[in-house]
């Protein structure tokens, strides 16, 4: 018995012992070959430009080549149900935002995925505004007189969205809500798709992600009204916020993140944070998110579960106002 205890007790320490051992050769092992980021959106929003952008750069840092594979469609499902099902090795990752987590959560009756527990957060990479844009054609300037010119049309008046239930959805049904107008909602595979069809005069307006909006604004062919966050953003500064326009209560903040599926090694999540950290504070980083509408945010990994449960509940609350639910 003793030499058994004796032999155990060996076993175990030399286990612990190479805990560190084995993190260490897990963390220079990776990556071992090119890594997919997958983007559960179509390209031209804010999840594609900075996926591309952080690809780029998470590419050099690594020594392998971060590939970016767009997986839009059914509200963000498809792109994450591919990393739900993933090896937890890190060379599957991806970028994602309110809707793949914290909307759906709510809004899908039965998520293929538990929002918190299917995933490992590895840091938040962005934060942005929706921007309220409308065509040139519209005959209106500021939000009230958008609001007067629905009113007029008698239930005649649609928005576009990036999908049922995404935040520019959601944005748009807050308004609508607040408003107490009647409009309807013409669902896009992206943000992109949907500025597209406001261009092409398809629909009325639509709570845009910024880099989808704000070349088209700067061109002259869409008219900026609002923007969706607390304060003014520095690329718009003349742009009021809905707020300002007469719109009490309305803060929304499109955030972004890096996650990958459960189970990933410490180690690896520890290099991809720490690599992810210094590319989002390059100035060149900064200031390429700055024309865009957007300001680089960080948040260490083990915070990240933590953030998701407190968006959920927040963000809970304006999808059963909505009344958007998806069985």
């Amino acid at each position: 018995m003793r030499l058994i205890s004796a032999l155990s007790v060996a076993t175990a320490a030399f286990a612990t012992a190479m805990v560190p051992l084995s993190a260490a050769l897990a963390q220079a092992d990776y990556p071992s070959r090119s890594v997919r980021m997958i983007v559960p959106f179509a390209p031209g929003g804010i999840s594609d430009v900075l996926g591309r952008l952080i690809a780029q750069r998470l590419g050099g840092a690594l020594g392998q080549q971060v590939v970016v594979d767009n997986r839009p469609g059914a509200g963000t499902l498809i792109g994450a149900g591919i990393v739900t099902k993933a090896n937890p090795d890190g060379h599957t990752i991806m970028i994602q935002d309110m809707t793949t987590h914290a909307i759906n959560a709510t809004l899908y009756a039965r998520l293929p995925y538990d929002s918190v527990k299917d995933f490992t957060g590895i840091t938040l990479v962005a934060q942005t505004p929706l921007m309220l844009v409308v065509n040139q054609g519209l005959p209106v300037k500021s939000v009230a007189e958008l609001t007067a010119l629905i009113r007029s049309r008698g239930g005649k008046f649609n928005y576009g969205s990036s999908g049922n239930g995404t935040i520019l959805h959601l944005a748009s049904e807050s308004y609508r809500m607040s408003a107490k107008l009647e409009m309807a909602h013409i669902p896009y595979n992206g943000s992109g798709p949907a500025v597209a069809s406001l261009l092409a005069d398809q629909v009325g307006l639509v709570f845009s992600t910024m880099p989808a909006a704000l070349p088209q604004v700067k061109a002259g062919k869409l008219r900026a009204l609002a923007v969706t966050t607390g304060k003014r953003n520095a690329s718009v500064p003349d742009v009021p916020t809905m707020i300002e326009a007469g719109v009490p209560n309305f803060d929304l903040v499109l955030y972004s993140g890096i996650m990958g599926p459960a189970g990933m090694q410490k180690a690896v999540v520890n290099r991809l944070y720490t690599e992810l950290v210094k590319i989002m504070g390059l100035a060149e980083m900064r200031d390429t998110l700055s024309q865009q509408g957007a300001e680089a945010v960080t948040l260490p990994p083990d915070q990240f579960p933590k953030f998701i449960r407190g968006e959920i509940a927040k963000l809970g609350t304006v999808v059963k106002a909505s009344g958007a639910r998806i069985d």
